[in-house]
């Protein structure tokens, strides 16, 4: 399997960012670590590994940056308002930054990019195909919190944090905004029902009731009670999934 670290210059972030990318050929996936993770943890944990037929076959390119959660939602020291306003500088990079260099890494200026991620990386998926989906047409998001107010311990009125809150905004989809959505991306919500999960389930299910109600695109998927909140069964989940959607 082809493995490259590569530094890239992120204007906004005012540094160079780390990423590890994998796979020669097939579709481009972003990884978002877990919360408060980096850019090894895929990789570390095991995920790349539970996927590394797809990559070796030429079916699947897997990209796994660094994650900001620190600086930006778990920054305990910050208000909520200037955590939601550190992430909008994350959010620069990605589509401004290292959309542009998996495009140009895969020779195609226009080539549609997936999301993945566990737990807090499944909140950064599901929010940048909701936001951006001309860019990102497909999502798998694991044990996912979509609540930016629980998230941050702290009930807002900033609107920087309205537009990161999935459960909030997504209710006042509508018009084209939704209908892009609705034709060009999908999502794939998973999550298991025992120990660790209690909060991601119910946030699960309230997505995808909300996907439901506005028509978008997507897949629940609730594993059983002794599915828990790890990566023992994120592995597992990532597998069966990236089989089904990049494996034919």
């Amino acid at each position: 399997m082809l493995r490259r670290h590569e530094e890239i210059h992120s204007g906004v972030l005012g540094r160079k960012v780390q990423v590890l990318a994998f796979g020669n050929y097939g579709a481009p996936v972003i990884a978002f670590p877990s919360g408060g993770g980096q850019y090894h943890d895929f990789e570390g944990n095991g995920m790349i590994g539970a996927v590394s037929h797809l990559i070796d076959s030429g079916k699947l390119k897997v990209y796994c940056p660094e994650g900001l959660d620190k600086e930006s939602w778990l920054n305990d020291g910050i208000e909520p308002h200037w955590r939601a306003v550190r992430h909008q500088a994350y959010e620069q990079f990605i589509v401004k930054d290292l959309v542009p260099s998996i495009r140009n890494d895969c020779d195609d200026p226009d080539i549609r990019i997936g999301m993945t991620g566990c737990s807090l990386g499944a909140f950064h998926a599901v929010n940048f195909a909701l936001k951006f989906p001309h860019l990102f047409n497909y999502v798998l998001a694991m044990s996912g919190r979509y609540d930016a107010e629980e998230l941050c311990g702290a009930k807002s009125d900033s609107s920087e944090i309205y537009f990161n809150n999935q459960l909030a905004y997504a209710y006042h989809l509508h018009g084209d905004a939704l209908e892009k959505i609705r034709t060009q991306t999908r999502l794939t919500l998973v999550c298991g029902q025992g120990p660790w999960e209690d909060g991601n389930l119910e946030d699960t299910n309230k997505l995808a009731d909300l996907f439901v109600e506005k028509g978008i695109p997507h897949e629940r998927d609730i594993w059983g009670h002794d599915v828990e909140h790890s990566w023992n069964w994120w592995r597992r989940q990532i597998n069966y999934h990236f089989s089904k959607e990049f494996g034919n």
